[in-house]
This record gives structure tokens, C-alpha cells and sequence, in this order.
């Protein structure tokens, strides 16, 4: 078996980890890794102080020229996105990129299109998609059993916003665009996937309502701020401390999106809540079902069975907490991406859907920082759909 030697752009943070699920893999080396900051690559460093010859540079370009580097990790800010993901391909490399695929459609459409053109893959890291729960309620759904989608929503409590997305370069619009992409790729992407299709029109609404407003302390504009902190004591939201020098994200916002297949669904999150979670609801034409947490012990609930009260659920499953990152998702994502490039294996993400995802949270920040109208998702050219689904 040929080895495969991999490098990371973005060395540090919870993705910076990511290599060491990608090393549990039969037959790959970490050969090293590209950041800005020192601090990041000496942690990166500590990290990983069992791998020999570790490569380390402030220039990713040069861990680009290394020829035993086989495949990218693409784990920098969002905003680097598009320039760090071309280079590589263009560098003959394989690429792992972290979502969202770019904060722009155009960005994203490049992206792709340079994959086409190089012939590389591209592996897009929506975890959600390796999430059990998700994968749960996919089952139920695909086995037909509530019927035929028909309606979807999703609630998204974020109580650790305020630490996660307003202390750092998630502030700003210029590095995101909006949460409602940032955060809500994740989401919209689960309900495309789950509900068949993909978002055609989307209505958006949504403000900035507390964290403009939380003035002790706030950071200085070069201030480097690297580790997101869960402190429950950061209670209540406006009183937060630390907030970025510029913050004009929305705090909450919500999209309406029709899909192409007929489906209606609606995404809403909040960054300011007192408590944590996602839950969906899908409502087919035999039934519904919707999850009670969303990673660790959490349970799918079905309902089959018409009653004009509350309802007791006919099926209940009962999730387990699984080791690793975010629900378990991590060793998955990185263990299929390595089964993408290496053996072919088809995972469950895909370069289209994030772009769909994209382009949905995009046009609904549009929406919701105009007049609230309608705004239509254009089309992919159809050589890149099919350069991707073959």
C-alpha cells in the first residue's frame, strides 16, 4: 500500500487535531504543517511530538512544494478558504477543506471548477454528515416509514455564541459573510440531504441584537484570540466580555427555504441562549420524527400514530455517547476522506451539496440585510455537477 503523506494549513485549534485521527489510518505520514503564528505551530509541534521531521513553516505555499505531501488539510479561517484550497489543488494535492466551501458563491464556483480542471478530489468537511443521530434519522427516513417529506425545521440553540463567534475573526462580515452561512452551512446541509433536495428559493430575517451592545473589555483590533472557550459563568449573553473591536454579524436569524423536490423547510439559530442543541423535525405524509439532542446520549423519537393531544412516540431510539471530536463525528470524516482519496470509497459528503448549502445561507443573508424578499439559487454549470457525481 502506497503511503500518503499529509499537511495541514491551520495547525492548530480542535481542527489541528484532525491529523491524528487522519494517522489511525493504515499507510499515512504527517509530513507537517503551514501557519501564520508560531505559537500555533509550536502547540501544533507539542501536539504531535511521536512524528519524526515534522516540516513547519509561516508559509503555506512552501508546504505546497514539499512532493511527499499527497493530500491538504485545508483548516484556516474561512476567509482563506478559496486561495489556500486552489493552491493546492493546483498543487497536484488532494484536499480535505474544512466548511464552509467559501463565503461567496463565486468563491465556492472557483473552487470547484478548479477541481474539475486539475482532476483532483475534493473532500468538503460537513462532519454532520457522520453525526449518529444524523445517519439515524436518514435511516428511519430512507426506510419510508413516516412517508414522504414533506416539511422540515430545525431549531439551533448556540449558548457558547457569544465565546465561539464574537471574540474572534467570526465577527466580521468581511471574514464570514454571516453566520447564517457560517454556522448555518452545517444545517442547511443536514436538511438538503436528509429531506432529497436542494434549496431553489430562500427568505431570510434576522438582526444583531446583544453582542454590539457588550462594551467591557473589548478586544483590541490586533488582538489574537485563538481558543473558544465553554465557560457557563459567561452568563447572562450581555455581559460578556472580551467581544472583537468589530462586531456586525447577526446574533439570530432564521431562512425559509422552498426545495427543489417540493420540500418546505426553516432553519433558525440563536447565539445568545441559555442552553446548547440542535433539534430537527421532519414531517413526512405517515408520520414525523425529530431528535432530543444532538450528539452524546440523545434519542430519535417517531410518531406514527394520529392523537389530538400530546403525543406519546410510538418508536423511541436511544443514541450512545461514541469516542472522539464533536459527537464522534471527526475520526469518521477524516477516516472516510482517507477511504476517498486512497481507495475510492464514496463518502457521505459532497463538493455539490456544500456549494447548495452555501449558496442558501449566502442569498438568505441577502435576504434578511435587504427587504426580506425572495432570492433564487442559481445553478451550477451542469460539466462541474457531473465531474463530481461520476
Amino acid at each position: 500500500m502506497k503511503e500518503i503523506g499529509i499537511g495541514l494549513i491551520g495547525a492548530w485549534g480542535w481542527r489541528g487535531k484532525l491529523g491524528a485521527y487522519a494517522l489511525e489510518e493504515e499507510g499515512v505520514k504527517l509530513i507537517g504543517a503551514a501557519d501564520i503564528y508560531d505559537e500555533s505551530l509550536k502547540k501544533f509541534a507539542e501536539f504531535y511530538k511521536e512524528e519524526k521531521d515534522l516540516f513547519m513553516t509561516n508559509d503555506y505555499k512552501e508546504l505546497l512544494a514539499r512532493e511527499d505531501i499527497d493530500a491538504i488539510f485545508v483548516l484556516s479561517p474561512d476567509y482563506c478558504h478559496e486561495e489556500h484550497a486552489i493552491a493546492a489543488l493546483k498543487a497536484g494535492k488532494d484536499v480535505y477543506l474544512e466548511k464552509p466551501l467559501g463565503i461567496t458563491i463565486e468563491e465556492c464556483d472557483n473552487i470547484l471548477k478548479v477541481a474539475m480542471e486539475e482532476g483532483r478530489k475534493l473532500f468538503l468537511g460537513h462532519n454532520m454528515r457522520y453525526f449518529p443521530v444524523i445517519l439515524k434519522m436518514k435511516e428511519i427516513i430512507d426506510s419510508g416509514i413516516i412517508g414522504d417529506i414533506q416539511a422540515v425545521w430545525c431549531r439551533h440553540f448556540v449558548s457558547y455564541g457569544g465565546d465561539a463567534y464574537f471574540k474572534d475573526w467570526h465577527s466580521e462580515r468581511k471574514n464570514i459573510n454571516g453566520l447564517l452561512l457560517q454556522k448555518g452551512a452545517h444545517d442547511i446541509d443536514v436538511i438538503h440531504w436528509l429531506a432529497g433536495g436542494y434549496s431553489k428559493a430562500v427568505v431570510g430575517m434576522g438582526k444583531l441584537s446583544v453582542y454590539d451592545k457588550c462594551d467591557k473589555e473589548r478586544k483590541a483590533p490586533d488582538e489574537h484570540y485563538e481558543q473558544v472557550t465553554f465557560d457557563t459563568n459567561h452568563w447572562p449573553a450581555e455581559e460578556l466580555k472580551g467581544v472583537s473591536h468589530v462586531v456586525d454579524v447577526e446574533d439570530h436569524s432564521m431562512v425559509m427555504m422552498q426545495l427543489d423536490n417540493g420540500v418546505q423547510a426553516n432553519y433558525m439559530q440563536c447565539h445568545y441562549t441559555p442552553d446548547s442543541g440542535r433539534n430537527y423535525t421532519f414531517i413526512g405524509t405517515k408520520g414525523r420524527l425529530e431528535n432530543i439532542g444532538d450528539s452524546g446520549d440523545c434519542q430519535v423519537v417517531v410518531y406514527t400514530t394520529r392523537t389530538d393531544g400530546l403525543a406519546v412516540p410510538d418508536i423511541t431510539y436511544q443514541l450512545k455517547k461514541i469516542k472522539g471530536t464533536h459527537g464522534g463525528s471527526d475520526p469518521a470524516i477524516v477516516k472516510a476522506f482517507i477511504e476517498y482519496i486512497r481507495d475510492g470509497k464514496k463518502p457521505n459528503t459532497s463538493p455539490i451539496a456544500a456549494r447548495n448549502a452555501v449558496a442558501a445561507g449566502i442569498l438568505a443573508t441577502e435576504s434578511l440585510r435587504e427587504d426580506g424578499g425572495l432570492k433564487v439559487i442559481p445553478s451550477l454549470p451542469q460539466e462541474i455537477i457531473d465531474y463530481f457525481e461520476k
